[in-house]
């Protein structure tokens, strides 16, 4: 695990240990409350009814641990929970420190009770530290859910919950990449961001042989509070219902909900900017949106020189994410980062969310290490106190969707003519991933020839478009030159058509000088 991904993922037990009497049907006489999803919303409620309060920081040594100090504190893997049950799934849990200085309450969940986590510095195991014990004290960062996805019998981790409203998951065969947040407020705006936090988190104890887990979340920040229920199932794909519902403590007009967060370094257009040996450095490639009308909206990512926000219209969206197209070892070359195994997610909400737009925020960046990409859909209503907002969506973390009967977009290349007096632009398409068409036609026969490319811009000279079958992939190739000259940005648009019908998704890409 690289240093970046141990800043982003987070880097059992005997039960009774951590809430005596949990096992037995001792527990709710022991402190126990009853518990159910409404008590999370009526605790949301209450908590934005009330002035937010900033929550505590761990103090020294915890914050003043340095990155290397703070990835030697580790759960000790016997003391799981659930991990003996035969439950399926294990739960650990994340210490406190570095920068993850901001102390969660864990609860768990059986039969309707809740029990709070005891903190017990005996669960961890400090490495070369030298810490002071500090039983009882609220020193947990996060949750970590295990479950055996790759192998049978061990258990891997599937899914992390530490840092704000941070979280991610992986599917079978992946390593961590791309994040998702549970709220993002203002993302690129001038003031700059509020950041909402995860206060608590509620686990409920799995059946026996279960396939599913499910976690409840108090979120909390200057402007909002709400409460969030996952429903976790790992897999080849891991998916999560995420059932949402929010508060304003005061009016918020630019909310994202469902937010992504992911960092991409460069790729074939940016690769003259980074003397590095890799041919790319990403966790996702391109920003897909599927659209009310049935068309694919598809804008590979970039690292602009500064920062760039984006909005694609998307009343009723169907779905969106951050894909990692890139799938080959040979596209980066990095044995050890494995880029080509970080997962594409994908957002499909659940019963419309209406109007709104999906905004994309790029950040200039020079290190891998950082997180330089948000994507998020975001209502066209304001969040007002007074008038709750309840959606729910599905998550799917895995390899990048491929439900759409359209020719998919492969890869965007780019340069200068030999002239060196113009733009050139290569985009190559590839035959929907096991999708049959209508006439039959699959792979190399999916381009008929009167398949032609259409392209749009917004500024400059369009020229020389031109567009063939590519016999290497057996997919189809379109290129086409831009006259930039006075042009500071251009917003470029490209589609295939047969006939007059779009059979191509929609790639999309902005030119700035």
């Amino acid at each position: 695990m690289n240093r970046r991904e141990f800043l982003v993922a987070g880097g059992g037990s005997a039960l009774s240990a951590i809430a005596p009497g949990i096992a037995g049907p001792a527990w709710a006489q022991e402190g126990g409350r009853s518990f159910n999803r409404d008590e999370i919303v009526a605790r949301a409620e209450a908590l934005a009814a009330r002035p937010y309060q900033r929550p505590e920081r761990v103090g020294d040594p915890f914050r003043a641990l340095g990155y290397d100090q703070y990835r030697d504190i580790q759960f000790r893997p016997e003391r799981a929970i659930w991990s003996d049950d035969k439950r399926g799934f294990a739960l650990e849990l994340l210490h406190s420190g570095f920068i993850y200085d901001t102390p969660v309450d864990v609860h768990l969940v059986e039969n309707g009770v809740e029990v709070p986590v005891r903190y017990d510095p005996s669960l961890f195991a400090f490495g070369k530290n030298e810490l002071p014990p500090h039983p009882g004290a609220r020193l947990f960062s996060g949750i970590r859910l295990r479950y055996p996805i790759n192998t049978p019998g061990y258990l891997d981790e599937v899914a992390v919950f530490q840092g704000g409203s941070y979280f991610r998951s992986v599917g079978e065969g992946q390593v961590y990449g791309v994040s998702a947040r549970g709220l993002a407020i203002d993302t690129g705006e001038p003031q700059g961001e509020e950041f909402p936090i995860f206060r608590s988190f509620w686990i409920e104890r799995p059946i026996i042989g279960a396939r599913t887990a499910t976690v409840h979340a108090l979120l909390d920040s200057p402007r909002v509070a709400g409460a969030y229920t996952f429903h976790i199932m790992p897999g080849h794909s891991t998916l999560m219902d995420v059932d949402a519902t929010l508060f304003a403590r005061a009016e918020i007009g630019h909310l994202g909900l469902a937010p992504l967060t992911s960092m991409y370094l460069f790729g074939s257009m940016e690769r003259p900017r980074f003397p590095d040996y890799r041919d790319a450095v990403h966790d996702s490639d391109t920003l897909t949106v599927a659209e009310a009308g049935g068309n694919w909206v598809v804008r590979p990512l970039a690292n602009p020189k500064t920062l760039q926000m984006s909005a694609f219209a998307a009343n009723d969206v169907k779905g969106f994410g951050l894909q990692q197209r890139s799938v080959r070892y040979t596209d980066f070359k990095d044995l050890e980062a494995k880029y080509e195994l970080r997962p594409s997610i994908w957002v499909a909400p659940r019963k419309g969310w209406g109007e709104g737009v999906v905004e994309l925020v790029e950040i200039p960046s020079d290190r891998e290490f950082n997180d330089n990409i948000v994507a998020f859909w975001r209502p066209s209503r304001v969040l007002k106190p007074g008038a709750p907002l309840h959606y729910a969506y599905a998550l799917r973390w895995g390899r990048p969707m491929t439900e759409s009967a359209l020719a998919r977009v492969k890869e965007t290349n780019g340069g200068l003519t030999l002239d060196r007096s113009r733009q050139l632009f290569v985009v190559d398409f590839v035959a929907p991933l096991d999708v049959e068409t209508p006439g039959g036609r699959k792979g190399a026969d999916y381009f008929p020839d009167e398949v032609k490319p259409n392209v749009w811009a917004s500024a400059g000279e369009v020229a020389n478009v031109v567009g063939y079958p590519n016999r290497a992939t057996g997919g189809y190739r379109a290129s086409f030159e831009l006259d930039t000259s006075g042009v500071d940005l251009s917003e470029l648009r490209l589609a295939l058509k047969h006939d007059d019908a779009v059979v191509s998704e929609t790639w999309l890409y902005r030119w700035t000088a």
